[in-house]
């Protein structure tokens, strides 16, 4: 199929890939055009953001003649290669943001130059390539002065310089600088887009076999990072080892969060109001984060985000903990709009900020202690301040249970008193309990057994309901929720209890879409306090399958598994929604939630066929210390 490029702010979500340094992130096109750039952080503002609105900034690298594409990851890194077929020849471009040097073990990234290398190659015939280079800092706001320089072109836009490398002659003209370079078999070119500030040193011209050795260096870095963690070996390996370098692709090396996602706005249904900046580290998504990167690379990760989270967070009795933070561990996340950019596919307001930073979410301490009592399982250790601070979560947990909340999906409308967070307070509890021998707390186990078996017994009476035949989304609503399937995850009841089987058989007749995907709840009940409609939900399938494989209904956990993951793009990327008219992916991209979805998934349905097989449970980490 030939193609031709499209208006870049309408592209089809899943058509973009990511990069990434472990600082910040790119989105690169099929057609060859990155489209959102921040550098020197994941949630720094913007100097490509052409993914938001068409005047936002890009840079492109493409045959001028019709094409087709085909790409992936060069094998087991995080550094893309596209490739170009045109009828004169075929080109191959190769992106990666560098990593820089000194990558030994868990070190990857974290001497990253700021520096996005493009690689042009050309395999046969001959092409003639079109190249469009328009930076546009502070989110589009800025068109900076271009200026040419021996190799290369400089910008500055108040403290932030950009320079990029260039073997192309590049002239001004339409708002950027645009060049034709004619390639032939065999030729190898290198660009560069290097950023600093004023406190850096100072972004510079590259020579080419600079780039070439850097981008090479990269390559080597992610292989060995991926040799170095990735133990799983069971059914879809390639997507769960996948899955975990995207997930060390969204981890910010400085200080060990977990970024939601590398984008803003990108929303949850077309042309509405559902448009978030996930560019911040959740409590819960780091934590589940982590408990996938256990499956689908390594657990050492997990003492880095602890370590970010005891810095970030300040806990007392009068206040809870914070739901979410920048990831230099900053507070305060006010939100804000963007009115200038007109947004994906005319998707306004887009928003920089996240107004939930200040929501109470009680359900943060059960996915902190799960994450902590993994953390604790598989290095055998914690240290003194991450000890008092997991102590202080279960004291919270313990006191706050019985408040109402936004819960976990961050409602905006009024706070209810939500199912899964009572259940993951409960999981806080439990947790805390059974490690108390490690956290040498003294007087407060006792209060902590006897708060949990209340939260139990709480759930059960208020939380069932016999008119919906499941579990409900809030005490007193007949209304199902898809975070309940978390509770026989979590542990709250057997897989097999009655009430749990119904709850899951609920969910899949009464929760989702005509493909099969399961949404978060129906926002037709308005609980959430918004306008609109959202997409089915892929993490949710995936908890879908979880929840049946530890059912042991194996085969319908492969079903409902496969049905989610075939909606990885090419390059088996995930988003957080789907569109359920049009099957189109839809929210943030790439997304945490669904990614950590896919890999607790496979783990748990292979976990199953090797029960069901009567082979013991698999040892991915062993001798750890």
């Amino acid at each position: 199929m030939k193609c031709q490029a499209a208006v870049v702010s309408t592209t089809p979500i899943a058509d973009y890939a990511l990069l990434s340094d472990r600082h910040s992130a790119a989105l690169v096109s099929r057609d060859g055009s990155i489209d959102w750039l921040c550098f020197p952080r994941f949630d720094s503002p913007a100097v490509l953001a052409r993914l938001l609105d068409d005047e936002a900034g890009h840079w492109s690298i493409r045959p001028s003649s019709p094409f087709s594409v085909t790409r992936r990851y060069v094998d087991r890194t995080m550094v893309l290669e596209t490739r170009f077929h045109s009828d004169s020849g075929t080109v191959v471009v190769t992106d990666g943001l560098l990593v820089g040097p000194d990558n030994e073990e868990h070190r990857l990234g974290a001497e990253a130059p700021h520096v996005l290398v493009r690689r042009v190659a050309c395999e046969t015939g001959s092409v003639e390539l079109e190249i469009a280079y328009r930076p546009r800092p502070q989110y589009g706001l800025v068109s900076p002065i271009l200026t040419p320089v021996n190799g290369g072109v400089t910008s500055r836009s108040g403290v932030e310089w950009l320079v990029l490398t260039t073997p192309a002659v590049l002239r001004p003209g339409a708002g950027g600088m645009h060049g034709l370079l004619q390639m032939d078999a065999g030729e190898t070119m290198h660009f560069g887009m290097h950023s600093s500030t004023s406190e850096e040193t100072p972004a510079r011209v590259w020579s080419q076999q600079e780039l070439s050795d850097r981008l090479d260096e990269t390559v080597r870095a992610w292989q060995a990072w991926s040799a170095h963690h990735q133990a799983y070996e069971g059914p879809w390996r390639d997507l769960v080892h996948h899955s975990g370098r995207v997930l060390g692709a969204l981890s910010y090396q400085p200080s060990g969060a977990i970024i939601a996602a590398p984008t803003t706005s990108l929303p949850e249904t077309v042309g509405g109001e559902r448009n978030w900046d996930y560019r911040y580290a959740w409590v819960r998504d780091a934590s589940l984060t982590l408990e996938a990167l256990w499956v689908a690379a390594c657990p050492y990760e997990a003492a880095d985000f602890f370590a970010f989270l005891a810095a970030a967070a300040t806990l007392s009795s009068h206040e809870p903990l914070q739901i979410m933070f920048g990831i230099g561990g900053e507070r305060d996340l006010t939100e804000r709009t963007l009115p200038h950019l007109r947004g994906w596919r005319g998707s306004r307001p887009v928003r920089v900020g996240n107004g939930a930073w200040n929501q109470q979410q009680i359900d943060v301490y059960g996915e902190l202690w799960s994450a902590a009592f993994r953390l604790v399982e598989m290095l055998g250790h914690i240290d003194d301040n991450t000890r008092r601070f997991l102590a202080g979560c279960a004291d919270l947990a313990a006191r706050r249970w019985v408040e109402k909340d936004q819960g976990i999906w961050e409602v905006r409308g009024d706070p209810q008193h939500f199912l899964y967070s009572k259940v993951m307070c409960w999981a806080a509890l439990d947790r805390a309990v059974r490690t108390s021998d490690r956290l040498g707390v003294v007087g407060r186990v006792d209060w902590w057994a006897r708060t949990r078996d209340e939260i139990h017994a709480t759930v059960l009476r208020d939380g069932w309901s016999d008119e919906a035949g499941a579990f409900t989304q809030h005490f007193g609503s007949q209304d199902l929720d898809a975070s309940n399937l978390m509770m026989p995850i979590v542990g709250f009841l057997p897989a097999d209890d009655p009430r749990i089987l119904a709850t899951i058989d609920a969910t899949e007749r009464h929760l989702t879409d005509e493909r099969g995907l399961v949404y978060r709840y129906r926002t037709q009940t308005g609980v959430d306090g918004l306008a609109g409609e959202e997409g089915s939900f892929l993490l949710c399938t995936f908890w879908l399958a979880q929840a049946q494989a530890m059912a042991g209904q194996v085969d319908r956990a492969r079903a409902t598994f496969e049905r989610a993951a075939a909606f990885v793009n090419d390059v088996g990327l995930l988003a957080e929604e789907v569109d359920p008219a049009t099957g189109e992916l839809l929210g943030n991209f790439p997304q945490a939630f669904s990614h950590i979805g896919l890999v607790n998934a496979a783990w748990e349905i292979s976990e199953a066929e090797r029960r069901r097989a009567g082979k013991p449970a698999l040892q991915l980490w062993k001798g750890l210390s």
